[in-house]
């Protein structure tokens, strides 16, 4: 992969926060000029044809030197994210990192729409996938906080019309995946209809039986995550997306986050893209994710991502016994560790503790991390389907933990 240097960087912006991005000339008065790499994207074929991104044509990061400690750490870092873009051709990504309450490092990579040549910025909004269930439990933290919620009451009192089971299912077990609930079925996961209310969606599954007794086994469930939506609007007394923007996004100063409305003008959206086996990029399917705002259905950037980290760190968000409820791995009856609290998953390796999330949409990929201990969150966004990024974020929350501060 050629590189070519940049032709010109500006400063850090105030705060020393390394906000960068990379692309085509830049909107009248924008102070910001551009650098692109001399590698092409090929086109076979007659016009109309699918792309095959041979040597990923990416738009060089404007590298202006990182504020103080984390210059060393960005560069490997931007090294890092444009070798593994290469190797995963991934048309578009962004990346944010927070180290001890600050965002110290947010920049984009590559396309956000591959065919009008539109960049990846920092507040290019991405399909977050599953990572939309940390948010939402985000909202299940401040209604047990609040003591409106109580998570081990079968969840027919909240949401009567949800029909009893053959065993009780609770919020505390639907937020595990323990509860039974069943997964996505045939072509769901690309489900086109569109739902008014997360009520309506449950219809989806509501009459299908459990698929072993709650408790019993660990079975990974975004719809289990639609029953807690609509347990949330009912104790929240207000629609879903409303409480979530209410009380999780504007408190935690999440202001580039919203559900992915398939009618909205949405700022800043992110086309999405898939691979075909034999390496052509090709457009994402339509679909409506109306049918799992709370387990798939969000967009964000990689720095409200972090944000939302960060939140959890410093206390003002939820209580440190909340975050401890839902960071913290649920166990199966018979004591085996799921490694996963309520929306989030709970790793120790080494002696660190590592709290995360990924996702996987249509047209998307994504991860945030959290090292608690070390103060430091990850973020990072792509607008293609199975480009797995927990390494990459790993490696990078790795060369910010060491770096001298």
């Amino acid at each position: 992969m050629v590189r070519t240097p940049p032709s010109s960087a500006d400063e850090p912006r105030s705060g020393g926060v390394m906000e960068r991005s990379c692309g085509t000339p830049l909107p009248s008065g924008a102070a910001l000029t551009v650098a692109f790499l001399a590698t092409s994207l090929l086109f076979h074929g007659p016009l109309g044809h699918s792309p095959v991104l041979r040597a990923q044509e990416l738009p060089a990061p404007a590298l202006a030197p990182a504020p103080g400690v984390w210059k060393g750490a960005v560069d490997q870092a931007r090294e890092l994210i444009l070798d593994r873009m290469e190797e995963q051709t991934v048309p578009g990504l962004s990346v944010a990192v927070g180290v001890d309450g600050k965002i110290v490092w947010a920049e984009g990579f590559g396309w956000a729409d591959l065919e009008n040549r539109v960049p990846v910025w920092p507040s290019t909004k991405f399909r977050i996938a599953s990572i939309s269930k940390s948010l939402t439990a985000g909202a299940v933290g401040t209604l047990v906080e609040e003591g409106r919620l109580d998570l081990d009451a079968p969840v027919q009192e909240y949401v009567p019309s949800f029909p009893e089971k053959e065993w009780p299912v609770t919020t505390r077990l639907l937020g595990g995946h323990l509860a039974g609930i069943r997964h996505y079925r045939d072509r769901e996961f690309e489900s086109m209809v569109h739902y008014d209310d997360v009520v309506d969606a449950l219809q989806i599954f509501a009459n299908d039986p459990l698929i072993h007794e709650p408790g019993t086994a660990y079975e990974y469930s975004t719809y289990g995550w639609n029953l807690i939506s609509a347990v949330v609007q009912s104790v929240a007394g207000e629609p879903f997306l409303n409480y979530m923007r209410r009380v999780v996004f504007e408190p935690t100063g999440m202001t580039e986050t919203v559900a992915e409305h398939v009618d909205s003008l949405i700022y800043h959206r992110s086309r999405a893209y898939l691979r075909t086996p034999d390496g052509r990029i090709i457009n994402a399917p339509y679909v409506d994710n109306s049918n799992k705002w709370s387990g798939g259905g969000f967009l964000s950037t990689a720095s409200d991502l972090v944000r939302y980290g960060q939140a959890y760190l410093g206390g003002a968000f939820l209580r440190p016994e909340t975050v401890e409820l839902l960071w913290t791995s649920q166990h199966t009856r018979d004591g085996e560790r799921t490694d996963y609290g309520i929306g989030w998953r709970e790793h120790l390796e080494g002696g660190r503790r590592i709290i995360s999330h990924t996702g996987g949409a249509v047209g998307g990929t994504t991860v945030l991390v959290i090292y608690p201990e070390e103060g430091v969150v990850v973020a990072i966004l792509t607008n293609i389907q199975g480009a797995g990024q927990t390494g990459n974020a790993r490696e990078i929350g790795e060369l910010f933990m060491t770096a001298d501060r």
